[in-house]
């Protein structure tokens, strides 16, 4: 499964100057298409599957999720730093079947150090269409799901059987590992008295950074 490509974190750009901050780059978003009937839109917290492209500025393709590998959409989830940043801002807002073209500076895609294909310092552009979003790890009535014993509260557990139950409904291998990685994203976030649980008030309030 190609859950984890593109899931390497992309550091933030802060750069003081007289004791401010410069502006955030930003992405360049255009709407290829967009269904006239639209039942959801996308957010942060929820699970989206996705087929892409990927270009750098000479117009070089460097990834195509219908014809590499194995030729699978890709699952990930929206706002915890999953994929690129790029990613998390450029995809926020969409419908099912909706296709967007983005432009990507380096500072919210792979900066310095680039990674495999994408030289250092690359303005990326992606095609992507959603195929599908469903709630996910973040949502009110995902909570309610998770929360097995109904105390109002989450472990690790929960939110790990959580995840794989998702996994095995949409016909995917488990993947402990991965699942692992989200649910630390998932309490390094949303734990904010470090109790080990993560209570409803904490897991359904929105932050800022997310």
């Amino acid at each position: 499964m190609l859950l984890t490509v593109l899931s390497w974190l992309c550091s933030s750009l802060l750069v003081s100057v007289s004791g401010g901050k410069l502006p955030e780059a930003e992405v360049k978003i255009e709407v290829m298409y967009r269904p006239f009937i639209c039942h959801r839109k996308s957010k942060y917290g929820d699970i989206l599957l996705v087929h892409h492209e990927g270009y750098l500025e000479n117009g070089t393709k460097f990834h195509d999720s219908r014809a590499e590998g194995d030729k699978q959409p890709v699952w990930f989830t929206l706002g915890i730093r999953e994929v690129i940043k790029g990613w998390d801002k450029g995809l926020q807002d969409m419908c099912s079947g909706e296709k967007r073209k983005l432009v990507i500076p380096p500072a919210l895609a792979y900066g310095k150090e680039g990674k495999g294909k994408i030289p250092p310092e690359s303005t990326l552009t992606f095609i992507i269409e959603v195929l599908e979003i469903r709630n996910g790890p973040r949502s009110h009535e995902s909570f309610q799901e998770m929360d097995l014993n109904d105390d109002w509260k989450l472990s690790k557990h929960e939110v790990k059987a959580y995840l794989r139950k998702e996994f095995e409904r949409h016909g995917y291998p488990p993947n402990d590992t991965l699942h692992e990685n989200m649910v630390e994203d998932i309490f390094a976030k949303e734990d904010e008295n470090k109790d080990g649980f993560i209570s409803s008030r904490e897991f359904t309030y929105k932050h800022d950074e997310l």
